[in-house]
C-alpha cells in the first residue's frame, strides 16, 4: 500500500472505532430509560455468542478419528468449571482456549 492508502486505512479504522464506541451514548442518552428490547439483547446476546462460539469450535471435531475429541472435551470441562467458579465469560473462554492449546501442543 502506498502512504496515502495507509493513512486512509488508519483514518477509516479510527472513524469506525469511534463510531461504534460513541453511537450507543448518542442513541441512548443517560437521562432516558433504555428500551426494553435493548435490555433484552443485553441479557440474551452474551449467552448466544458463547453458544455460537462453542458450535463454531466443535463443528469439525470427529469422535471417530484422530484423538477422538479428548482434548476438546477436556477443554470444554475446564471452560465449564471456570465459568461455574468465577462467572466471568472472558476468563472462561481464555482458560478453555489456553487449556486446549496446551493439550494440543504437549499431550496430543
Amino acid at each position: 500500500m502506498t502512504l496515502t492508502q495507509q493513512i486512509i486505512t488508519i483514518l477509516m479504522v479510527a472513524i469506525g472505532t469511534m463510531l461504534t464506541r460513541f453511537l450507543p451514548f448518542l442513541i441512548f442518552p443517560a437521562g432516558k430509560p433504555t428500551p426494553p428490547y435493548i435490555r433484552f439483547l443485553g441479557k440474551a446476546l452474551p449467552g448466544a455468542v458463547f453458544g455460537m462460539l462453542v458450535i463454531y469450535c466443535l463443528k469439525d471435531v470427529s469422535i471417530f478419528s484422530g484423538n477422538h475429541a479428548i482434548p476438546e472435551l477436556i477443554a470444554i470441562a475446564v471452560t465449564t468449571a471456570l465459568h461455574l467458579w468465577r462467572r466471568q465469560m472472558l476468563l472462561s473462554i481464555a482458560g478453555g482456549t489456553i487449556c486446549y492449546m496446551l493439550l494440543m501442543q504437549l499431550a496430543f
